[in-house]
């Protein structure tokens, strides 16, 4: 299981050797049943896999699992975190009731709270590794530097200069990486270094004018001719793809990127650069600071295993961030559950599934949960004060009874009547039953 499609084609292309039937599940490959049954490796995203798991009763092949990996779980804070968390809670879960064995393995940046995290996916005994940031195949330098300005374009513009600068320092004739937060910046970065004296092209011009030929974005064309590509969900697939390979082929030095493409195609290099830390974010109508997670993604990618010896990472900031980043890039942090923001869509799926049937069992089956175990450990980050195990049966049973209350009112399911028990919401053993509308949004995925 891992975090986008081109993570997911990638893998799929690395398991080519062995003999195996390997299936590939995303948004692009939707195998059908049959096909899932045969295989022996399934590569998928999180919400294919949430998708496909939720009918594990229906579904023999998901109970016959024995191996789940997990790409980048300390994802778990962040937006795509509840899937993994409820992926990895309902594997577990499904085990213990059909008492068939699974292995689940989980990889991860340094964590602060990895002992947290491996009592949770149940590791016993030697199976716990959490290595120093430092440890990597290929050592890194970090820079971190910070620039004045209240706001953000012409912060930018200021760290144009610093981000040449870098370039010759680090790297005048390495592959470089540019990470920026949008698809404008990609163009106003590129415009700077081309206006700057030092060329980043490695072909001839014969070479280069039968590469233009092919190219159907006129800036990526103009920006080719000085040796400095592009690459951002904006252009078409075939611009893309000629990048990442001009890229790896060191035909061009320099490559401007949004941050998507550390989550993306594995394009490492000697050198790379983050231009600033913020994103423009539609739902607050503001900048915000984009998740650590993916800033050391992005310094990941500096360092390439065959080439190199080191790997140089220059991450460029607001002033008044400096020292916080220079906190969290250089040791490990703590991961959260965010389950909450979000729990009334899973506890729909699982009364869809046939997990839960009152709720007693829904408060049985937050106990699979990461953020059962944060409760305990960390109470006042969810709001609990009190960690008896009275409190944290009152908060379960509290924030459980909200939840289903409220997709009663939405008509997502309904309460049967059983004897000697109030048919409501706050009544342990009433029986939950899914309604049309539950069915609707647990399969497909609203």
């Amino acid at each position: 299981i891992g975090e986008g499609k081109a993570i997911i084609m990638a893998k799929k292309k690395s398991f080519g050797g062995l003999d195996r039937l390997i299936v590939e599940l995303t948004g692009d490959a939707t195998p059908d049943a049959r096909a899932l049954k045969k295989a022996d490796i399934v590569v998928t995203t999180p919400e294919k896999w949430d998708g496909v798991s939720r009918s594990w009763k229906s579904r023999g092949y998901v109970k016959q699992v024995g191996l789940v990996v997990i790409d980048e779980i300390h994802m778990l804070g962040q937006d795509r975190g509840p899937v993994l968390e409820v992926i990895v809670s309902r594997m577990r879960y499904i085990s213990s009731k059909t008492k068939f064995k699974i292995r689940i393995v989980g990889l991860s940046t340094a964590l602060a709270n990895a002992k947290d995290l491996g009592d949770w996916l149940g590791i016993k005994g030697p199976g716990l590794f959490n290595f120093p940031p430092k440890v990597r195949p290929i050592p890194l330098t970090v820079h971190i530097s910070g620039y004045p300005g209240k706001h953000y374009c012409p912060r930018m513009a200021l760290m144009n200069k610093p981000t040449y600068a870098r370039i010759m320092t680090h790297s005048p004739s390495k592959p470089v990486l540019v990470f920026v937060s949008s698809r404008r910046q990609t163009r106003l970065t590129a415009v700077d270094l081309i206006a700057r004296p030092h060329k980043f092209l490695h072909m001839n011009n014969q070479e280069l004018k039968d590469v233009l030929i092919s190219v159907r974005d006129d800036t990526l064309k103009h920006m080719l001719s000085f040796g400095i590509g592009l690459h951002h969900a904006g252009m078409v697939s075939s611009d893309r793809k000629l990048v990442e390979t001009l890229f790896l082929e060191h035909k061009i030095q320099v490559l401007v990127a949004t941050s998507t493409l550390a989550w993306g195609v594995n394009l490492p290099a000697h050198l790379v650069i983050v231009k600033g830390t913020e994103f423009f974010d539609p739902k607050t109508s503001r900048y915000v600071d984009m998740p650590i997670t993916d800033v050391l993604q992005m310094m990941g990618r500096a360092g390439r295993p065959q080439f190199d010896t080191t790997g140089v990472a220059c991450v460029l900031v607001q002033d008044s961030k400096k020292n916080f980043y220079h906190k969290f890039l250089h040791s490990p942090f703590p991961v959260e559950s965010s389950l909450l923001d979000c729990l009334h869509n899973y506890i729909n799926a699982e009364i869809v599934g046939g997990s839960i049937r009152s709720l007693q069992d829904a408060v049985d089956y937050m106990t699979w949960t990461f953020l059962f175990r944060r409760l305990l450990v960390n109470p006042s980050y969810y709001g609990l004060q009190d960690t008896s195990a009275e409190a944290i049966n009152k908060f379960l049973i509290d924030l459980l009874t909200g939840v289903l209350t409220d997709l009663e009112e939405a008509g997502c399911i309904g309460f049967g009547e059983d004897e000697d028990t109030t048919t409501n919401a706050s009544s342990l053993m009433s029986t939950i039953e899914p309604l049309t509308l539950g069915f609707v949004a647990s399969y497909y995925y609203l």
